[in-house]
């Protein structure tokens, strides 16, 4: 299946079913895009709705409308027993950032409910290294912190950090990068999804990674609050 507009062609990208807009009905969603000759670039990324009762089209740009692999999946996750749309895309950057979005559709309008874009502003973290091989994480939103033990870590890598005291050499400040994977989990088994989101630890660089931030995320009536927050750091062989 193809859309088309005078200047290029528009091809289907992913499809689901489900119904969304509340007529007991399912409907049909598409994303649909332009993708770059010998590339997998897409741009002018659009979700677009079928209406399974009039089969009208209804369709919204997404607010980041390029990327890479777009895909769609419907569940509710609002707990209104409709079908809410989540959109996510690759970046392409090297921290493996993604472009993540839930769109609810109840009534036959579009209303943009989760932006990762708005996410990563909201959450912001302080990564400070610290003597005896230890980093301290600060979660500034709830205001928690997590210790995480670099003890293991290569003697080399160390070196360039410490002293034979273990003393830091200088400060050092890392950082956790915006979010890198947004997953769908019905952790209650309610037959509602919350969000289980990550952001890596980043250390000196960003492939020094340190672990991951996991925050949990449940729909509280208005938006997406924080429910539960872990820090998941490597294993070390024994």
């Amino acid at each position: 299946m193809y859309y088309y507009d005078v200047r290029k062609a528009i091809e289907l990208i992913d499809s689901a079913h489900g119904d969304v807009n509340g007529d007991g009905v399912l409907d049909e969603v598409f994303l649909v895009g332009y993708q770059t000759q010998d590339s997998p670039f897409i741009q002018n990324i659009t979700l677009v709705i079928q209406d399974g009762v009039t089969h009208e089209l209804y369709s919204t740009p997404l607010v980041d409308s390029v990327g890479y692999n777009p895909t769609l999946f419907l569940g509710d996750f609002t707990g209104d027993g409709l079908d809410e749309i989540m959109i996510s895309v690759a970046t392409g950057g090297s921290g493996g950032i993604m472009n993540e979005f839930i769109y609810s559709f109840a009534h036959n309008r579009f209303n943009l409910i989760f932006n990762s874009n708005v996410y990563n502003n909201y959450y912001q973290y302080t990564v400070n290294y610290e003597d005896d091989a230890k980093v301290r994480v600060v979660s500034e939103v709830n205001q928690q912190q997590y210790v995480i033990d670099l003890s293991d870590r290569d003697p080399q890598y160390l070196n360039e950090i410490y002293d034979e005291n273990g003393n830091l050499l200088e400060p050092i400040e890392g950082w956790v990068n915006p979010l890198s994977g947004l997953y769908p989990v019905d952790f209650d088994m309610d037959g509602v999804y919350e969000l289980l989101v990550y952001q890596r630890i980043a250390g000196r660089y960003n492939a020094d990674a340190l672990g991951y931030v996991l925050n949990t995320l449940a729909w509280d009536g208005n938006q997406f609050a924080l429910s539960q927050q872990f820090v998941a750091i490597y294993g070390a062989d024994l």
